[in-house]
């Protein structure tokens, strides 16, 4: 299925999923927003007012700690929805949503939103769907995170990064690399050449070229594909990729100190 917001099209999965008759409702009170990367969707304790469909980019989702780190606990792509626990009355955010990487997004309020949910089965199902998908990653990144090696889950992430960007190339800092990996950031420069002596990507500075992207997938851990699954069963369409892959896809990914 194909749709379009003006001229932009929709790759959020939860928007591609909607009945007809509900995509029409919505589409009028949608607001389209660019999300700027290291800004704040919501910080923690914050009212949630409005909640946002992404529709390319990545936002990462902060544990902040009384000793002043921080770590990523999870992230919402394309396939879900910012802020999606208003819905079920918790009004306060309870972690940061922080841009990881820039994109745009389509914001709604959470009045709307909730009175579709109450007059329309099939969009009540499709949310509980979102909301499956999003308790699973949760917890399918507390396993990763304490049983899979560094590389693997750097792989892992990469294929995400890839998927929700909607593009072969992004910027993304070496501080929101090190906070989704939960490593100081000579770990990530580290792991970036281990994964250049393979073969995977080729690094410079500022820059990093994924030369196979099948020997990504190959090296990633469980998780991605079992995420990636999971996403296939439960939503009627496929995700919409605004790029052609070919068997041996290469893609450019730019990092910024």
């Amino acid at each position: 299925m194909i749709r379009r917001f003006g001229e932009t099209d929709i790759a959020n999965r939860i928007l591609l999923s909607l009945p007809q008759a509900t995509w029409e409702r919505m589409e009028a009170r949608l607001e389209p927003v660019d999300l700027e990367q290291g800004k704040p969707i919501f910080l923690t304790a914050a009212p949630v007012k409005r909640l946002y469909f992404i529709n390319r980019g990545l936002v990462s989702l902060v544990k902040n700690m009384e000793d002043g780190r921080s770590v990523e606990i999870g992230a919402t792509g394309i396939e879900g929805i910012a802020g999606l626990g208003a819905l079920y009355g918790i009004e306060s955010a309870i972690l940061d949503s922080i841009v990881q990487i820039k994109g745009n997004a389509f914001r709604i309020e959470v009045e709307v939103l909730q009175g579709e949910l109450n007059r329309n089965k099939a969009f009540r199902e499709l949310l509980q769907r979102s909301h499956y998908i999003a308790v699973s990653q949760f917890a399918q990144t507390a396993a990763c995170n304490r049983l899979h090696s560094l590389r693997k889950r750097c792989c892992h992430w990469l294929l995400i990064a890839h998927d929700s960007a909607c593009s072969d190339s992004f910027a993304i800092t070496h501080e929101f690399l090190a906070l989704m990996l939960g490593v100081q950031r000579v770990r990530v420069s580290i792991m970036a050449n281990t994964l250049q002596k393979a073969g995977i990507i080729r690094y410079e500075r500022g820059r990093i070229t994924i030369v196979d992207r099948s020997a990504l997938e190959h090296s990633a851990c469980e998780c991605y594909r079992t995420i990636r699954t999971q996403l296939d069963q439960l939503f009627s369409v496929p995700a919409v990729m605004t790029r052609a892959r070919s068997e041996q896809a290469s893609s450019t990914i730019s990092t910024s100190e």
